[in-house]
């Protein structure tokens, strides 16, 4: 089976924290500070591996971690950043968020790289806060928590063409007979229910050609196995359209075909096409011929007769395929603009609440919640920092404004103080 959807939790490096120590040394009356840095968390970053083809692995491993940096040291030693988690995926991967669908990444060339969580920060140690006023601070920050969230990834394959039809239009068939690809092959639909990949190589050329399985009435619906398949003919360059010579009605066909192509996604219905007629080894199919060569050239589509049953026309059918591959530009990633989650984003917006029990409030924002979780709050002197800090934001004066007294109990995202500010 072909494993081409996963959903997996990622979760990025916390920041190692930095720590409060001094230089104690004989014959250095004046040391000073010397608490490192905490180190930055490893990032979760994906990577193309071109020897991968499908998300099996996914399917029961979907939790991957970062590891955390390490905690600064004394003698104002920084701490190790954390490893990164590197997970391979197949060409062809898109990556989105799974609460809300955006694009992260479109993983198409070997060896591409794409940073998905990003560790938290490393936390200062108290050399950073030196100043004229404080020779000895007793101030040093948490590291900041690395992101985490699930992501969804999609397989598209990726092929030079893709083969679209009915089902038992003779895709496999094909398929077997251009290339050293052996789907399964039988006189029933829906033999295929996976696409299957085969490089077709003519004349020292070759190019990668997707068998496509059957498709139906209600696809772009997702009727049948439609969503998963139709995916995966959005990489294609350009679309073989097979019509089984052997059915009554091979326009209608067709027909039916390009409208759930089109229906699916607009993408699609703009791809180059190429009509091809299989099955002409039997006399109905020839009786087709002049109605879909009409249809067709009416349209403006290059359009063939084949058996794929008896070779005839397969080798003039690969040389113009090859000549329409020559025409046409290399597939373009998409052109959606990729979000970037940062703690950095609008750092000093924050918003002021009075929560259900009517006595206490909350204050939340991205500074706010880096304060929260940077500040040691046992030590005096950090808990002052981050007073001078809220009075620089205007947080004291909005507490004010909105009635907060000395004693009420205000949260700063989820820290609980008693407000003497």
């Amino acid at each position: 089976m072909l494993y081409d959807e996963a959903k997996i939790h990622l979760k990025a490096g916390d920041g190692g924290n930095g720590i409060v120590a001094f230089r104690r040394e004989k014959f250095v009356p004046r040391g000073g500070p010397a608490g490192g840095h905490g180190g930055d968390g490893g990032n979760v970053v994906f990577e193309v591996d071109p020897q991968l083809n499908t998300l099996v692995k996914f399917k029961s491993n979907i939790h991957f971690k970062a590891k955390r940096g390490a905690h600064g040291g004394g003698k104002k030693m920084t701490g190790a950043n954390g490893d990164d988690a590197v997970i391979t995926v197949p060409p062809g991967t898109v990556v989105r968020h799974a609460e809300t669908g955006e694009l992260l990444a479109d993983l198409v060339k070997p060896g591409q790289r794409a940073i998905i969580a990003r560790g938290g920060r490393g936390g200062r140690g108290n050399i950073a806060f030196r100043s004229a006023t404080n020779q000895a601070p007793k101030i040093a920050e948490n590291g900041l928590p690395g992101e985490a969230l699930w992501v969804t990834l999609e397989l598209k394959l990726i092929a030079d063409v893709g083969l679209v039809g009915v089902p038992n239009a003779g895709k496999s068939t094909f398929l077997s007979v251009v290339s050293a690809a052996r789907p399964k092959i039988a006189d029933y639909p829906f033999t295929t229910l996976q696409p299957n990949l085969g490089v077709v190589a003519l004349d020292h050329r070759d190019f990668v050609l997707a068998d496509i399985p059957g498709l139906i009435e209600g696809a772009h619906q997702g009727t049948g196995l439609g969503h998963q398949f139709l995916r995966h003919v959005e990489r294609c360059r350009l679309l073989i359209h097979l019509l089984n010579g052997a059915s009554p009605d091979p326009l209608a066909e067709f027909d039916q075909i390009n409208t759930e192509l089109r229906q699916f996604s607009g993408r699609l219905a703009e791809k180059p096409q190429i009509v091809v007629l299989n099955k002409i080894d039997l006399p109905q199919a020839l009786n087709h011929w002049p109605a879909i060569q009409s249809r067709a050239q009416a349209l403006g589509l290059p359009v063939y007769k084949i058996s794929a049953a008896t070779h005839e026309g397969i080798q003039f059918l690969l040389g113009r395929i090859i000549a329409r591959l020559d025409e046409l530009p290399e597939e373009e990633l998409f052109e959606e603009e990729v979000p970037v989650f940062s703690l950095e984003q609008d750092k000093d917006f924050f918003e002021i609440e009075k929560l259900m029990d009517g006595k206490s409030w909350r204050v939340t924002g991205p500074r706010i919640t880096e304060l929260a979780l940077q500040t040691m709050w046992n030590e005096d002197q950090a808990v002052m920092r981050v007073h001078q800090i809220l009075e620089r934001m205007g947080v004291n004066e909005a507490l004010r404004e909105a009635g907060v007294t000395e004693g009420t109990t205000v949260f700063l995202d989820d820290v609980e103080l008693e407000w003497a500010w």
